[in-house]
């Protein structure tokens, strides 16, 4: 299944006015990485027209006709565009001022500085022979950071090295 070019053209024509300069991504297999980076410029921007193909996905033609990009959420197949989407939905509307209620709150994460994100811990002190890292329990908020940087660092050598390949 293909969806037709004709079809999706006449769709985003009438849904967007001519000097509508969002960015017009289809969610495909072949298209460039999604990343964090890229879901907080369109969370600063002025968001994006998001486009889903089925099966097959889309006519070739409509992408250079339309401004089409393509964009990837992983390096894997879905049925359709539908839950990437989602996906890239998700990864923008969590960075809006006010959604995850503290403005801190998506400061330390995965992929915002770079690095994957060091280990949590909550109650009980010690479950089943494992303990909280001491240095968590100590109140050194330096020695704290820096653990946790440390971990973060670890992690992300161990887990994907590919990120600390990136510029």
């Amino acid at each position: 299944m293909v969806i037709r070019a004709d079809v999706l053209a006449a769709s985003l024509d009438a849904g967007l006015d001519e000097g509508d300069r969002r960015p017009r991504l289809l969610l495909s297999p072949r298209g460039g990485p999604f990343t964090h980076a890229r879901a907080r410029t369109l969370a600063t921007g002025q968001g994006a027209v998001l486009i889903c193909g089925r099966f097959e996905g889309v006519d070739e033609r409509i992408l250079a006709a339309r401004g089409l990009e393509e964009v990837s959420i992983g390096d894997y197949v879905l049925s359709g565009g539908e839950i990437a989407a989602m996906a890239v939905c998700d990864a923008c509307v969590r960075l809006l001022p006010g959604v995850m209620g503290a403005q801190a709150s998506g400061i330390e994460e995965s992929f915002a500085a770079g690095l994957l994100e060091y280990p949590h811990y909550t109650r009980p002190r010690e479950w089943e022979g494992r303990e909280i890292p001491e240095v968590l329990l100590s109140g050194d908020h330096a020695k704290i950071k820096a653990w946790r940087e440390a971990e973060a660092l670890k992690l992300t050598c161990e887990r994907r090295p590919d990120l600390l390949k990136q510029p």
